[in-house]
């Protein structure tokens, strides 16, 4: 008979049961993330480092979705937790599969650190792939989506896979500086823009959160009294475990130069709220404890909230009463589809001259080039399994013309990703010109990533600039010359900044996952209609961004870039035409509430999805206040032809400005109320956007 699951009373009983019979010696080993057993109380071994960015990664086959600033790119909470809850699925299948083959090692666990909600403030981070975009708003809605995807129905008592939030916080680079870094930043800053998400999600449940590398208004982050006790466990309630970066809490004396020792690293650590190492500084705790820096009571503190998680994991259960005993999907048909739909809808239309897509199927020869066409390291970003089905761009297209024997698909490479400046000749007999050429340039994982990943990266995984490459540029230059139309491609995990005339029609790719070549193919030919929209601002050169090292908010971003850019936040093209037609607004004034109905018609010749965006400015704000920001969005399919009548109602916080002090407060007087499908701003028009609609509400 399967015995039922512990009740919560049940489960604090038992953790105090188990932490009562343990030596110092024993808690302090369960604090590191390779946790050892402890067979005499039934405690397995556990290692806590685990991945799942964009699918099960470091762990064998899994499914590789689109990187997760791709999946930002699709707007939709519902398709991401779709993926995250994919994800946890296989997730399960590996634990349990491992487990009957005695593996408890690294990257085969439950506990996975992700997702990354730090904000993507400046285009030359490495790491900004991992993020879901630039706007703290976005950022919340995804994050949420995905934590939930992980965890499952019922985080409090039984977690599917556990969710952390990292990096917390006031950490988006330089990558080359992370160990010694002091992000100084105001509280407006602070509280405005980089804290919003990680508050979110602490609010709805996430069962960990991971401190940052560098150091923030002076205390190193994985030890800030200040950001993990006064706010994430004081002001947020935080309930769950906070575990360090990797190797973090080291830097506290080797980098930071904050304390004498591993001892009193440890110590401030421990005793600031940090639960697990990962690293190797908390063993030294038991020293800690003999010099009096640490008590026992706040090792037992730290260790019940990690008993927490592996109980609610249900690690200590018999294999009988796992409720998640799945078989036969890993990289099972139905996820390759969910990664092909994300795929799809992901992929942001930036410019489409003269309707050149779709192509249609009439007799043409078409030339694919470019070094990203062939290269699996364009689909996969960091973080990733790997698949037995990754499909490159080139594949996709070979794919897709395979029965129309009217098209003639032909290749080469043209020039290097990046080394060199030796472009092949673009010459064309009469027997091989092109009707179109199809051009893969980008970015891949050997340019922008983590610290020590970026193999062609002189800056640790970061750019110093956002230009494309300039053997690609001069090669596309040569392309443009001929005189042929031609399809730009881009892959990259940030904005690249390019010559907006060298193309005809430009798509944005991200990295795109297993299913991104057929995705690619997909919307070049017109069996889809592109949907994706940027989640962060593309600059028109690196001179527009401030300096790297200033986190300040001031000229970043859609919300304070006063430059005009490439193109803006929220920006993507499709197939088909969208107006809008009406935006009308009715304030609760019981809740201050705002319902916003807006009304919008697919006046082109293609059914297509759309996401609806609604942005709020304040009429009198000052120049230290945002231009706009993003405070709802809707994504709907709407059928040529068609109205959709969407209702959106905008919280009474929607409204809310945020001081210099770092408070929300809610200032009388009249608010503007935008709804289009592009941050408010002249270029979004320019380069195609529907115009925008906006009406004012008075907030007395």
């Amino acid at each position: 008979m399967v015995q039922k699951d512990m009740t919560i009373p049940e489960r604090e009983e038992k953790i105090q049961e188990l932490i009562g019979q343990m030596t110092l010696e024993e808690k302090v080993s369960q604090l590191t993330y390779t946790s050892p057993a402890i067979p005499r109380l039934g405690i397995p071994e556990y290692n806590w480092w685990n991945e799942g960015l964009h699918g099960v990664a470091r762990a064998g086959v899994a499914t590789v979705f689109p990187q997760a600033i791709g999946l930002a790119a699709i707007f939709d909470e519902k398709v991401v937790q779709k993926v995250a809850t994919a994800i946890a699925y296989e997730a399960r299948v590996k634990y349990l599969e491992a487990q009957k083959e005695g593996n408890s090692g690294q990257y085969w666990g439950l506990t996975f650190w992700t997702p990354n909600i730090n904000i993507f403030r400046d285009p030359r981070w490495g790491r900004g792939q991992e993020t879901y975009g630039e706007d703290p708003y976005l950022t919340s809605r995804i994050g949420l989506a995905f934590v939930r995807g992980l965890q499952g129905e019922d985080p409090e008592n039984r977690l599917k896979t556990a969710a952390c939030a990292k990096h917390f916080a006031v950490h988006s680079g330089p990558e080359s500086q992370r160990h010694t870094f002091d992000a100084q930043v105001s509280k407006k800053d602070l509280f405005e823009t980089y804290l919003p998400a990680f508050k979110t999600l602490v609010e709805n449940g996430v069962e960990a959160v991971m401190g940052a590398y560098n150091r923030t208004l002076g205390e190193p982050c994985c030890g800030s009294e200040y950001l993990l006790k006064k706010i994430l466990r004081e002001t947020w309630h935080f309930k769950g475990h906070v575990v360090s970066d990797c190797w973090a809490i080291k830097d506290f004396h080797e980098n930071h130069k904050v304390t004498a020792g591993p001892a009193e690293s440890a110590a401030l650590a421990l005793n600031n709220g940090c639960d697990l190492n990962c690293g190797c500084t908390f063993p030294y705790l038991t020293e800690s404890y003999r010099l009096g820096l640490v008590t026992e009571g706040a090792i037992n503190t730290a260790l019940s909230r990690l008993l927490r998680t592996r109980f609610k994991l249900g690690l200590f259960d018999p294999p009988e009463r796992d409720p998640y005993k799945y078989s036969g999907i890993v990289n099972c048909e139905e996820h390759r589809a969910l990664a092909r739909e994300a795929a799809l809808q992901s992929i942001v239309l930036l410019k489409n001259e003269g309707k050149l897509l779709p192509l249609d199927n009439k007799p043409k020869k078409i030339l694919l080039v470019g070094p990203g066409a062939a290269n699996i390291h364009t689909l996969l970003g960091n973080y990733y399994g790997i698949s037995p089905r990754l499909v490159t761009i080139l594949e996709g297209l070979a794919e897709k013309t395979r029965n129309k024997y009217g098209i003639t698909l032909d290749y080469r490479q043209g020039c290097l990703q990046y080394e060199g400046n030796h472009p092949s000749n673009v010459q064309f007999g009469s027997a091989n010109e092109p009707d179109v050429i199809i051009a893969v340039f980008g970015l891949d994982g050997a340019l922008e990533g983590e610290e020590g990943d970026a193999i062609a990266s002189d800056s640790n995984g970061d750019r110093e600039y956002i230009e494309l490459p300039p053997g690609q540029l001069t090669y596309l230059q040569k392309l443009k010359a001929a005189g042929k139309p031609i399809i730009l491609i881009l892959t990259g995990g940030s904005p690249i900044a390019f010559p907006e005339d060298l193309a005809d029609a430009v798509l944005f790719v991200w990295y795109p996952g297993e299913q991104g070549g057929i995705a690619a193919a997909d919307i070049i030919f017109g069996d889809s209609s592109p949907s994706g929209k940027l989640p962060i601002t593309f600059p028109a050169s690196t001179a527009q961004l401030p300096p790297f090292q200033d986190y300040a908010m001031r000229g970043r971003t859609y919300r304070y870039m006063r430059d005009q850019p490439l193109y803006p936040f929220g920006f993507g093209l499709t197939y088909t035409t969208f107006r809008f037609e009406s935006l009308k607004l009715t304030r609760d004034p019981k809740t201050g509430e705002v319902e916003c109905i807006v009304d919008v018609r697919n006046i082109g010749d293609r059914h297509a999805w759309e996401v609806i965006q609604l942005y709020v400015s304040r009429d009198a704000r000052t120049e230290e206040e945002p231009i706009a920001s993003l405070r709802a969005f809707l994504r709907d399919y709407i059928p040529t032809g068609g109205v959709l009548e969407a209702r959106i109602v905008l919280p009474a916080s929607a409204f809310e400005t945020v001081t210099a002090e770092g408070e929300s407060v809610l200032i009388p007087g009249s608010y503007t109320v935008y709804a289009g499908e592009a941050a408010p701003l002249p270029v979004a028009e320019e380069r195609g956007a529907a115009k925008p609609i906006s009406a004012k509400v008075l907030i007395p």
